[in-house]
């Protein structure tokens, strides 16, 4: 098969209609490619093999008579669907080269409007039920194009509407439509039936009885004979076999009431709070209609818990030009740590960071070491003080998450870095697309120190006075503040429709303990060095407000184009003149500016070199100079499917161009050049592109991704478009970076691994 055409169709209707084109016979896209690697794998002496067949690539599609015309009918059926009763679809096929080109061509008629809508509605109650609603969901209407879908889409409305209102017996063949098309003027009368139960009047009304909530004994499920819980309690029956679930944290969020009327969206609920606690691997609701004649059904919730404990090691080695490290972590989890679905995380973590390519061993110019542990406990509910918070019927399962932690960072010769954090946090679902997070409660307390001889003047005026994030690290302080985050969408990222995400969050600290110390009297005057103090500590006192908007569009099939904005900035204010280190920004990396590793790019148009010659100064303070109060990154990327088929998974490829860099906004050092000037921005931001590919296994996405530089900042004048260098050879260009910059080497092309999309 060469190309398969359709034509003479409504160009709204064209794209859908090729997809009744039977896929055997239907060219894909980027097929010539996807062939050529089904036919090296699968073909041996000129023909193609009918055993042992490779996975790899896509067979390209044979010509076959019938399923042109099962194709031809499927396309006639599809718009006489939508209103084009009187349509008629002839094929053609044309073999040129032994290869075939087929067409479809339509004439598709008048399109047939529906003139008069009539109701044919048994039971009165229903009747009235269904006119009193439809006006919400309705898209059958008189005067409208005929069109199956609507008709398909108001039976399946009805449905829902009757479940909603009682009629636990309610199903969809009760809705059926007579279409009328002998009319003039290309017109049809429909009638839409709503039948009766046979051997009844009328629908009946069902109300909830008892409802037995029953736990399996474990993973493997019920057994044969189940010995139930005698006891009865507010009309709920709980037996739990496993013996390791509280009562009240289990059916709070059964909405299955007794002596309510039965409504399907309480069903439905239950099934998604239920699954949301996390701690069931399967939830099952039946009903048992009561003996009597009473209309009543009586729910039974079978849970089958999934494991309760677990322990998950891992580890990554990254690594990137010049460096290389190791990360081993070790996660403990407890998923029903106090009987109640309580989540509880126990985490301990270590790497270690090494200098390579100087002709030393591995271990020998280790420079950086990280450990961290750290706990979590979330419970799924919101425990709030002095107030009883009601089970969420909207958004998603509510949870109050405890968190502690101690950091612990070393780099050699330069600092000891140790934090303790502790946080409250309570996060809630309003929607399935709105995710709100709120800390109320954070509390850190950073301490340690420089390593370094501060009285040693070479170490005082090449640091303390050049680089103003040693003094950060010096400081030991508390911080006392709140944190907001909403995100919208977050649940359509892993689609290829069209909308626009959003994440915003704000981090502001210290304007509680600013009052409490001028209702104190304690007075200070941060210019001069003099700051107030909790507990002996001078506290910091911040704004830190970040946002991510991108915006998705769909292009068909597996393509799509993905344009992103994410910036944020550090103020610091009253009590503080500098944001805490681990506040600051930093650009680059696997998910910003791809074309520069993490941590290596900017502050605005600052050089390494420029500010620190010496070459033992930049090894001792490498990854802590290029951090800012503020940054801005901005991407676009074009998304696409390269083979269908790749050892058992999709590849996809990708296209980007990211911009981006860090700035400085706060007084403090005398790098005039790594300050935000918005008259000096084109100047200051760094453009860098590449291609990416993608390996989709379904659950996850293996990413490889090449960044080529094209603007670097750190240069001046026309020597920033180092696109000019790479296209001439470079070499001089490179030879005289890396005499100025050694161990350091300058790199057009930035190579990065990940899992997951970069955004």
């Amino acid at each position: 098969m060469r190309d398969v055409q359709i034509d003479s169709i409504d160009k709204a209707f064209e794209e859908e209609s090729l997809n009744y084109i039977q896929k055997d016979i239907r060219p894909t896209s980027g097929l010539g490619i996807n062939v050529f690697i089904y036919n090296i794998f699968n073909t041996k002496n000129g023909r193609y093999k009918t055993s042992d067949i490779k996975p790899l690539g896509t067979p390209p599609p044979i010509l076959d008579s019938a399923l042109v015309e099962i194709s031809r009918e499927q396309i006639e059926k599809f718009l006489i669907s939508k209103g084009y009763f009187k349509a008629k679809v002839k094929s053609a096929i044309e073999i040129k080269n032994q290869k075939a080109k087929v067409s479809f061509k339509a004439d598709q008629g008048p399109s047939f409007t529906v003139n008069k809508i009539k109701y044919d509605i048994a039971d009165p109650a229903v009747q009235e039920i269904y006119l009193k609603n439809k006006a919400v969901f309705s898209h059958f209407k008189e005067g409208m194009r005929y069109d199956d879908d609507s008709l398909a889409y108001e039976r399946d409305q009805i449905y829902t509407l009757m479940k909603q209102n009682g009629y636990f017996d309610f199903a969809r063949p009760y809705v059926k439509y007579s279409v009328d098309s002998n009319l003039n003027a290309s017109k049809a009368n429909v009638v839409l039936f709503i039948d009766n139960p046979a051997d009844k009047s009328k629908h009946d009304v069902y109300t909830i009885g008892e409802a037995n909530v029953i736990i399996a004994p474990n993973a493997d499920g019920f057994p044969d004979s189940i010995a139930m819980n005698p006891r009865v309690f507010r009309g709920l029956r709980y037996t739990d076999l496993s013996k390791k679930f509280r009562r009240n944290p289990i059916v709070r969020y059964n909405f299955l009431q007794d002596s309510t009327r039965y409504d399907i969206r309480n069903e439905n609920l239950t099934y998604d709070r239920m699954y949301e606690l996390n701690v069931f691997k399967n939830v099952k609701i039946d009903y048992d209609k009561a003996k009597d004649s009473s209309n009543t059904v009586l729910p039974i919730i079978q849970l089958i818990p999934q494991k309760i404990m677990s322990n998950r090691v891992e580890g990554e080695v990254p690594f990137n030009a010049g460096t290389i490290g190791f990360t081993l972590s070790n996660t403990y989890t407890n998923n029903n740590l106090f009987r109640g679905a309580e989540r509880f995380e126990f985490q301990v973590k270590g790497g270690l960071q090494s200098r390579i390519g100087q002709g030393n061993n591995l271990f020998s110019d280790i420079y950086q070491r990280d450990f961290s542990i750290s706990t979590n406990l979330s419970v799924p509910r919101l425990m709030l003080p002095l107030i009883k918070a009601s089970p969420s019927r909207r958004g998603g399962m509510p949870h109050t998450i405890f968190s502690s932690s101690y950091v612990y960072a070393l780099q050699k010769d330069v600092f000891k870095r140790q934090v303790l954090l502790t946080s409250v946090t309570y996060e809630f679902v309003e929607s399935k697309s709105k995710y709100h997070s709120l800390t109320p409660l954070n509390f850190e307390y950073r301490f340690g120190g420089l390593l370094f001889d501060q009285g040693d003047p070479n170490n005082a005026t090449n640091l303390l006075n050049n680089l103003y994030n040693l003094t950060l690290l010096d400081r030991k302080d508390v911080t006392l503040g709140i944190k907001y985050t909403y995100s919208l969408n977050a649940d359509k990222l892993l689609t290829n429709g069209d909308f626009i995400y959003f994440r915003g969050n704000m981090d502001m600290a210290g304007n509680l303990l600013q009052g409490v110390t001028r209702l104190i009297g304690n007075k200070h005057n941060v210019d001069e060095g003099d700051y107030a103090e909790i507990l002996g500590l001078p506290f910091n006192q911040y704004i830190r407000p970040e946002i991510d908007v991108r915006w998705y569009k769909g292009l068909g099939g597996d393509k799509q184009f993905v344009a992103r904005f994410n910036g944020g900035v550090g103020y610091a204010y009253g009590n503080s003149n500098s944001i805490p280190f681990e506040k600051l920004f930093f650009a680059g990396g696997s998910s910003g500016v791809r074309a520069w590793q993490a941590r290596t790019l900017g502050p605005g148009n600052y050089d390494r070199a420029v500010r620190f010659p010496e070459e033992a100064v930049r090894n001792a303070i490498y990854g802590i100079d290029q951090l800012g109060e503020m940054h801005i990154e901005a991407n676009l990327e074009y998304r696409y499917k390269l083979l269908n088929k790749f050892f058992g998974a999709k590849l996809k490829g990708a296209v980007f161009l990211d911009a981006g860099n860090v700035w400085n906004v706060s007084k403090g050092n005398d790098f005039e050049e790594t300050y935000f000037k918005l008259n000096k921005l084109g100047k200051q931001i760094a453009l860098g592109t590449g291609v990416g590919f993608r390996y989709d296994v379904q659950y996850f996405v293996f990413r490889f991704d090449v960044g080529l530089k094209l603007k670097d900042p750190q240069f001046t004048g026309s020597n920033q478009w180092v696109i000019n260098k790479f296209l001439n050879g470079g070499k001089e260009f490179r030879s005289a970076y890396d005499a100025l910059h050694t161990p350091e080497r300058y790199r057009f092309v930035q190579y990065n691994f990940g899992i997951g999309m970069p955004f």
